[in-house]
């Protein structure tokens, strides 16, 4: 099955939002007015068609290329995308309804506020790939891929599932590694060709296209020490 994405008008959306989308909502006295929701639980048969919960997790979707090819080439696994441009989540809604995909589904949130409506040990996969690098020092308190991320990712991951990621700033792999040495729940290693048998996402194509190198990684979770 192929998407005609010309059905789907992309409506113009900036590559970054408002800074403060990207704060947990701890840091706040008050909400800003236009912010994700924080979630503690879902009833997942308002998501997928079987009412089950996700087995796979595609963190800051962006436009959803790759979740909605995942989801079709895997059937029998709910996909569950989560993005914080209310835009982008609102244009991947109205594909999932037009295409009649049962098994994707996608919420406008910030990760950065912990993923209490996953249950513990219920993900086989979780995606982050291509994440705002926040190149300033001053910015990468915004970076979500931090210690809060990587204990909520432990908790819901399954032993021995997989964390994909991919990056074309070589500075944010450095970044992540760093991040997952100090957690230790995880063994790291780069991905080869033959090891990364997963759709292309949108910003992957733009790389291939420019001549832009990336870096793929599969982190596995390890398994917890008796």
């Amino acid at each position: 099955m192929q998407i005609d994405y010309k059905k789907y008008p992309t409506p113009r959306m900036r590559h970054h939002t408002a800074s403060n989308l990207y704060v947990p909502y701890e840091n706040f006295k008050v909400l800003p007015n236009y912010y994700p929701p924080v979630q503690t639980e879902l009833d997942w048969s308002l998501y997928f068609a079987n009412g089950k919960p996700p087995q796979a997790l595609d963190i800051g979707c962006g436009r959803g290329g790759f979740l909605l090819e995942y989801a079709m080439l895997n059937s029998e696994t709910n996909v569950f995308g989560l993005e914080v441009r209310k835009q982008a989540v609102d244009w991947i809604d109205e594909i999932i309804i037009g295409e009649a995909i049962k098994n994707a589904a996608v919420m406008w949130y910030n990760s950065s506020n912990k993923l209490q409506f996953i249950q513990s040990e219920s993900l086989h996969s979780a995606f982050y790939f291509f994440p705002d690098p926040w190149h300033k020092q001053k910015h990468r308190k915004r970076r979500a891929f931090n210690q809060t991320l990587l204990r909520e990712l432990y908790r819901t991951l399954c032993t021995n599932a997989t964390l994909y990621l991919m990056t074309d700033v070589p500075e944010v792999d450095s970044y992540q590694q760093e991040m997952l040495s100090l957690h230790d729940g995880f063994d790291f290693k780069y991905a080869t060709d033959d090891e990364w048998n997963l759709p292309r996402t949108d910003h992957e194509n733009f790389s291939l296209k420019k001549g832009i190198p990336y870096i793929r990684a599969i982190v596995r979770k390890k398994a917890k020490s008796i």
